[in-house]
């Protein structure tokens, strides 16, 4: 049983999601160190005060609490702890308590956000290379235009110089 204990407590500590466990009254009751680390804090500092003062909203817990159903899969933005998750809370009515497991996906997060950053720059890129084509081929085709009419004075001068010159 001991060696049970010890694998649990062990998991407990080393899983990297933050786990958190809330009462009925949604205060935090039990926390790893994983959820200590992406709230930037101490257990100490977590155990016995509302979860609503760390987390802001928590109604995925309140409805798992009520309805008795997990909620799986919010992803949620903590900007105060430069933090992005996914969620999964879950009751366990025996002991009216829920739990929440929170993966952090701040790294994949951050990189897509990047990445669409890049990809909007790249667009934007491409639509100054393309205004400015156009406004060099309508100033080509204004000059062309110009030059041509230029040249049909000119040929239509000579033809009638030339043209008087036989009479």
């Amino acid at each position: 049983m001991e060696t049970t204990t010890t694998l649990w407590k062990q998991l407990w500590d080393y899983d990297p999601n933050g786990l958190l466990v809330l009462d009925e009254q949604l205060q935090i009751i039990i926390v790893n160190p994983a959820m200590c680390r992406m709230l930037r804090t101490v257990a100490d500092k977590l155990i016995g005060h509302p979860a609503a003062e760390w987390l802001g909203e928590v109604g995925e817990f309140r409805e798992a609490l009520v309805t008795g159903r997990k909620v799986v899969g919010v992803e949620r933005e903590f900007p105060r702890y430069d933090l992005y998750v996914r969620t999964l809370i879950f009751p366990i009515p025996d002991e009216k308590i829920a739990a929440g497991i929170f993966v952090d996906l701040t790294a994949e997060w951050k990189q897509e956000r990047e990445l669409h950053r890049l990809k909007q720059e790249a667009v934007q890129e491409v639509r100054q290379v393309v205004d400015k084509q156009m406004r060099v081929a309508q100033e080509i085709a204004g000059l062309l235009g110009e030059t041509t009419a230029e040249t049909k004075v000119s040929l239509l001068r000579l033809l009638e110089t030339l043209g008087k010159g036989k009479g």
